[in-house]
């Protein structure tokens, strides 16, 4: 295995599958069972979703909600997909723990570094719900923030799209991808791999990125065992 201790960010939006809004089961059993290989194969794993396809804090404040009371709110919905992934993972027989940047008992406790790596040492994926805990955070930054924490090798970022383009392939077919890029040059060609602070966060403590396809089966262990489907940000 090429890493052995790895922070999974997710985003909320890709357990939509393809409703509008909400969970999909059919996306979080997949995603499991995903999860549950590399698990097996001795892979220390923790995780962080946002919590976008229930409620984004940034768009409450466009339509003029306090932006502090739509991020807090966007933190109790990564709280709902944490609690779906926790549910879901041990329903397939892997051990978890749910840790979070906000408390809320009786289902979660705060997370703390020491917490975090004793679990992950015991075997059990860790779920890090409610970003950082404090508002004017995304989850990008929570992830980073975890993964520098708990020592992570690598982040790795599950996306639908198997990793950075010169522009967004959705909309650009003749777009290209990148294997490998620098922070640097990320940062120069304005590619939007994570926002700034979590870039900035991952640049500072020597922490690599690599995006890659979540959606589809087998890539999970493969970008564990080394293999080259996405892109490397180092």
């Amino acid at each position: 295995m090429k890493y052995k201790r790895i922070l999974l960010k997710l985003s909320g939006e890709s357990l939509m599958g393809g409703q509008q809004y909400g969970i999909s089961e059919q996306m979080l059993t997949m995603y499991c069972e995903e999860i549950k290989k590399v698990h097996q194969k001795g892979v220390q794993i923790a995780i962080v979703i946002g919590g976008g396809n229930i409620y984004r804090g940034l768009s409450g404040s466009a339509k003029g909600m306090d932006r502090v009371q739509g991020d807090y709110m966007g933190m109790l919905a990564t709280m709902i997909n944490s609690l779906a992934l926790q549910g879901e993972l041990e329903r397939q027989g892997v051990s978890t723990k749910l840790l979070g940047g906000l408390t809320i008992e009786p289902f979660c406790e705060s997370f703390s570094r020491k917490k975090a790596i004793e679990n992950l040492q015991a075997n059990k994926v860790v779920i890090i719900g409610g970003g950082t805990g404090n508002p004017f955070f995304t989850t990008d930054t929570a992830s980073t923030l975890r993964a520098i924490e708990i020592k992570a090798d690598v982040i790795l970022k599950g996306t639908r799209v198997d990793g950075v383009y010169t522009a967004d392939p959705e909309k650009y077919p003749e777009a290209t991808k990148y294997e490998k890029l620098s922070f640097d040059e990320a940062l120069s060609k304005k590619l939007k791999v994570m926002d700034l602070t979590a870039f900035a966060l991952c640049q500072e403590n020597n922490l690599p990125i690599y995006v890659f396809d979540m959606n589809k089966e087998g890539n999970l262990q493969k970008v564990v065992e080394g293999e080259s489907i996405g892109t490397l940000v180092s």
